[in-house]
């Protein structure tokens, strides 16, 4: 199906099923409720056939360019059906078990991914690591036909909502660094597995920590080569960084529309807000740009830490203007619309923080694009 049929079916669609798609509570609504709002569009959007449009046959998929997976992401968060973050982990995972999992896993797994039988999450950071995943220590020993795996992740979202887990293991000797890391797909109700939450900033325990206590792996879940760990986590990232932050990007358009709806007269000058606009519309740009390499078939790599800094130096700038805008409304404001606001502007200062800090992208930008040699 092509782009422009794919989208005037799709909201076709999306108008005659509004009253069964829409959310039963107002505003974010609690964590709880957005992942059951999430699985609720999922299994609507899958059974229809939407959620499976951009997606190889053999994993359950009806083919196609992966811009008819942009659009329908950025179609149900324009309309206020899905939190984007949350909806993300479908970008993030999913192509890379596409490209590196055993193919009848693959085609086990992916439909339940879709359609909101099941939610991922993704085990890479650790306490000790920061943004360097080359000195991860959470360990996984060979044992006959199984891995047993001990170790720590933390900032794992999602991760108490969780049927599996895309886990970055530590196969070789710390010296070996990236070069002895194997990526597993763990159940995550598999004995001696902990979930503790971590309430953020913006009072939602997002993330969480987990412990791995012995915890039996099948080697058949395996996703690549034992050893090859690290190519597995540098095919995810870039997608991290590309159909994921495009649907990020229309959350952002549709709040700064709804800013000025509620924006006093005289709030702000024409200068600030064509400033904001000016930044969203970079990164759409740059976005955009993204998606059509990925349509043509091309390998995602560094160049997606510029989508990255665009993307969060326009949210801070725009979560900046709500509380220029709204002042007092924003902070101290009791009234759904006001909590709202609120919890998005603390979210928006982990902006240059999540999905791989500002520094380490600019990094990357400069050694890897740049080529402007080590940071040493």
């Amino acid at each position: 199906m092509e782009l422009d049929e794919f989208r005037t079916s799709l909201d076709a669609w999306l108008d005659e099923n509004a009253e069964a798609l829409a959310p039963d509570f107002e505003g974010s609504g609690t964590l709880d409720q957005q992942v059951a709002q999430l699985d609720k569009v999922k299994q609507h959007a899958f059974d229809a056939g939407w959620l499976r449009w951009g997606w190889p046959e053999r994993v359950g998929g009806l083919s196609g360019s992966p811009l008819l997976r942009g659009y329908l992401g950025e179609a149900l968060t324009a309309r206020d059906l899905i939190e984007p973050g949350l909806y993300s982990m479908i970008e993030v995972l999913v192509p890379t078990m596409v490209d590196y999992a055993p193919p009848p896993l693959a085609a086990e797994m992916v439909p339940r991914m879709l359609r909101g039988d099941e939610t991922w999450c993704q085990g890479f950071s650790e306490p000790g690591t920061g943004s360097n995943l080359g000195s991860l220590s959470c360990r996984a020993t060979a044992d006959g036909d199984t891995w047993r795996v001990s170790g720590q992740k933390v900032w794992t979202s999602l991760a108490q909502y969780s049927q599996r887990c895309v886990l970055l293991t530590r196969t070789g000797t710390p010296e070996e660094a990236h070069r002895g890391i194997t990526t597993l797909f763990v159940d995550m109700d598999t004995p001696g597995i902990t979930v503790r939450p971590i309430e953020t900033l913006h009072g939602v325990a997002e993330f969480a920590e987990v412990f791995f206590d012995d915890v039996v792996v099948p080697v058949e879940r395996t996703i690549g080569e034992v050893g090859g760990g690290w190519a597995v986590a540098m095919d995810l990232l870039p997608y991290e960084r590309s159909t994921a932050l495009w649907h990020r990007g229309a959350l952002m358009h549709r709040r700064m529309d709804e800013l000025l709806d509620e924006l006093p007269e005289g709030a702000l000058t024409p200068a600030e807000v064509g400033t904001v606009f000016q930044q969203l519309y970079a990164f759409r740009a740059r976005s955009r740009a993204t998606q059509h390499r990925l349509h043509s078939g091309e390998r995602l790599g560094p160049e997606t830490s510029v989508d990255k800094v665009l993307l969060a130096t326009a949210e801070q700038a725009l979560y900046e203007l709500v509380g220029d805008g709204l002042g007092d409304d924003v902070l101290f404001g009791d009234d759904v619309a006001a909590q709202q606001w609120r919890s998005e502007f603390f979210y928006a200062r982990a902006a240059t923080i999540y999905g791989g800090s500002a520094e380490i992208q600019r990094n990357i930008i400069a050694k890897r694009l740049l080529d402007l040699g080590s940071d040493r």
